[in-house]
């Protein structure tokens, strides 16, 4: 047992000191946005799912989906407007759904 404690506190001070050198690093250039901005489609679909009377889970599953198509047919016109075709079409509408349906992330 004190051997897998000593593993564990050396694998955890290797990492640490890692962390510690990344962090000492320059730091990274703000990212560049790639994709097209996407209105929020929210409020539109919140009326949709008032008129539907939807609460709970069946708004929750409601809301997501209605984002997600907004999302796919304003990337999948972004695609068209860049002129991709095939794989290069699929990666970037996927991406750019997937960015654009993903919840903000905490500062």
């Amino acid at each position: 047992m004190k051997k897998i404690a000593l593993f564990v506190a050396l694998g955890l001070g290797f990492c640490a000191s890692s962390l510690a050198r990344a962090e000492d690093a320059a730091p990274a250039p703000a990212p560049v946005a790639a994709t097209p901005a996407v209105a929020p489609a929210a409020p539109d679909c919140a009326a949709q799912a008032t008129d539907k009377k939807l609460a709970g889970a069946a708004l929750n599953s409601f809301l997501k989906k209605c984002e997600r198509d907004a999302a796919t047919t304003s990337c999948d016109a972004a695609a068209a407007e860049k002129k991709l075709k095939g794989a290069a079409k699929a990666s970037f509408a996927k991406k750019c759904v997937k960015d654009a349906t993903a919840a903000p992330k905490p500062q």
